[in-house]
């Protein structure tokens, strides 16, 4: 798919959105991207799990895991496309971790799985729930990378590299102009 056709895709379905958002990482942002919208059409789904490995396809991962909840969708997708297992990491006691009787082994070459990442932590903290379970860690992917560069210790691909700016909190215009502020993400403010 092409940068054009991705972002025309989030627009159909309202996903591309504009405001004053607090993102997952605590950042401010005036633009979110709320995956969730483009994924709940399985057609759409499906075409960018494909696209997704498509791109990892030569990692030659024996297992796809993604954190819950954002994750979850792309990931099993990514998975069908490979012909892998997909599992995912949820959040316990404010850690991700394997549950539902979820395992890996020191054998399993694991490909991460994101929808959107902006600092990188989810990826992040999933790429320690594989390592700490024995398992290797090959890559990573996402449908959007919006973190203008983030740097994880694997390979990392994504369909559509897009900036929005992100502000702290605490200088964030946004907050001193009053607007109202969203929460849109899986995780608790």
């Amino acid at each position: 798919m092409t940068r054009d056709e991705l972002l025309d895709l989030f627009r159909r379905s309202g996903a591309l959105l504009e405001g004053h958002f607090r993102l997952s990482s605590g950042l401010h942002s005036p633009g979110y991207l709320q995956s969730a919208l483009v994924l709940q059409y399985p057609a759409h789904a499906e075409t960018l799990g494909r696209a997704l490995a498509d791109c990892t396809r030569n990692l030659d991962a024996s297992v796809v895991l993604s954190p819950a909840l954002g994750g979850v969708i792309i990931g099993q997708e990514v998975g069908r496309a490979l012909g892998l297992r997909a599992i995912f990491a949820e959040r316990q006691d404010g850690m991700l971790t394997l549950r539902r009787g979820f395992t890996l082994a020191s054998r399993d070459r694991v490909l991460v799985v994101e929808d959107v990442v902006t600092t990188g932590g989810s990826t992040r903290e999933t790429i320690q729930v594989a390592t700490a379970a024995g398992a290797q860690v090959v890559g990573a992917a996402s449908i959007v990378d919006r973190s203008g560069g983030v740097r994880l210790d694997v390979p990392f691909v994504a369909l559509l590299d897009m900036t929005l700016p992100t502000y702290e909190a605490s200088v964030c215009p946004l907050c001193a102009r009053g607007m109202a502020l969203t929460k849109p993400g899986s995780r608790p403010a």
